[in-house]
């Protein structure tokens, strides 16, 4: 099938790449001349596990291209993918000029059937406004809007698109379903669940998902809180409670808050939608209360030990983007943590395996980026670790000792054994799980 993406972030050049890894012909477009050019020179533009490869090859045998020329991939193609920004606005609500502006240049385009894809996750309605725009030049007979919502996961979104567990598609056309249908078909070999409804509960269905994925995370963080407090280990509630059926493991870890291109674009765009509609939707204020206070909780604890007042102190940081396995840190929990303590007169020395590039456009010479983890703890009074990745796990705890000036930890992933780094020394504070260790600062 001939296939265009608009859009190459996150979400489009995975999309793109895994169409064309089925035997599809997919031309990607953006307005970004210099990342196209990039691309076209076989420069992958994000840091995706798995992506490399499939980009490559598919490329390299055709069936992968990429132009700024949004007339040549309307032509060449009969499905049309939006992978386009929805970024909030000032409201909270989704920013859909991005989108309305494509539709807006494809109403000048369309001449023969198309079937146009909202993949961008978009509010309730947004379907209906791009079928409206389209139709101002286009008659209906040449075009159907579909809601097709994506459910990618950074740091897994390749193995996510090519082995989904559900497929959700919004359509009333039937020649649309057809062709979706036979698109999908083979990434769901296994018999995963392609779901056709209509756009309006499509769109509903991206935002729902992740509004309560953040609302469990939320809720574990208030347990994780109120475990300090009594005297209980989040730990051992957590696999008490993941051991349930009806409640599931995932989604059951406490932290420092979420963070990302997603949870807290879509838990605000449906608050919105809510308050729209003049519904209260209690839960998911609270919700974002909750993770707006859970992302400063490791500084606080730091400012807690060491007092408000952080000048001449040195803070390591391990992790700085919002997830492992990606390079991304939009409303990662880093940026308000280092924010926090830079402000307390702090200095930070960071390390982070893919998001230095970012972190250094964001802070720029505000703090100091090391070359590995042990060089974040030259001379430091603690160690803040702020992302998961799998090269903290096993440190080596007498390096550690070394270099560091104060062996005192804060750790926002609970990634230790609490015992174990206590035998090691330290002093270790984590989430939601008593502070083990005596060694003053």
């Amino acid at each position: 099938m001939n296939l265009a993406v608009i859009g190459t972030g996150y979400v489009g050049l995975v999309t793109g790449t895994c169409f064309a890894e089925t035997g599809n012909n997919v031309i990607c477009v953006d307005i970004d001349v210099n990342k196209v050019e990039r691309l076209r020179k076989g420069e992958i533009t994000i840091f995706e596990p798995g992506l490399e490869t499939l980009f490559e090859r598919n490329s390299r045998q055709g069936r992968l291209k990429f132009t700024t020329d949004i007339k040549e991939a309307v032509d060449s193609a009969q499905i049309i993918f939006l992978a386009l920004p929805t970024p909030p606005g000032g409201d909270g609500s989704a920013d859909l000029s991005y989108i309305m502006g494509v539709a807006k240049q494809l109403s000048h385009l369309i001449t023969e059937y198309k079937v146009i894809i909202d993949k961008s996750t978009v509010p309730v309605g947004t379907a209906e406004k791009v079928h409206a725009i389209i139709a101002e030049n286009v008659s209906d007979t040449l075009f159907d809007v579909v809601s097709n919502p994506e459910f990618l996961r950074e740091g897994v979104a390749v193995e996510d698109f090519l082995k989904p567990d559900r497929v959700v598609i919004g359509t009333d056309s039937e020649r649309a379903r057809k062709l979706m249908k036979q698109l999908y078909e083979p990434f769901v070999r296994q018999g995963n669940p392609i779901y056709f409804m209509d756009e309006r509960s499509a769109e509903m269905t991206k935002y729902a998902a992740n509004s309560y994925l953040a609302t469990r995370i939320s809720f574990m963080n208030e347990i994780a809180n109120l475990c300090e407090k009594v005297g209980a280990n989040v730990d051992m509630v957590r696999m008490g409670m993941g051991s349930d059926s009806r409640i599931g493991k995932r989604f059951l870890f406490p932290g420092i808050g979420y963070g990302g291109s997603c949870f807290p674009k879509d838990v605000q765009a449906l608050a919105r939608t809510a308050a729209d509609t003049g519904y209260d939707f209690r839960i998911l204020n609270a919700v974002m209360g909750i993770n707006d206070k859970q992302r400063y909780i490791l500084a606080d604890k730091i400012k807690a030990y060491f007092g408000d007042d952080l000048t001449g102190r040195i803070i390591g940081v391990w992790g700085l983007a919002f997830k492992p396995n990606t390079d991304d840190i939009r409303e990662a929990p880093a940026l308000y943590i280092i924010e926090t303590l830079l402000a307390a007169g702090a200095t930070i020395k960071a390390f982070d395996p893919e998001a230095m590039d970012n972190i250094k456009k964001y802070f720029g010479d505000r703090i100091q980026l090391c070359q590995d983890q042990y060089e974040t703890l030259i001379n430091a009074d603690a160690l803040a670790i702020v992302t998961e990745w799998s090269v903290f796990r096993t440190p080596s705890f007498q390096v550690m000792k070394e270099l560091m000036k104060h062996d005192v930890i804060f750790d926002g992933r609970n990634l230790y054994d609490l015992e174990a780094i206590a035998d090691h020394g330290f002093l270790y504070h984590s989430i939601g799980r008593e502070t083990v260790g005596n060694k003053p600062a």
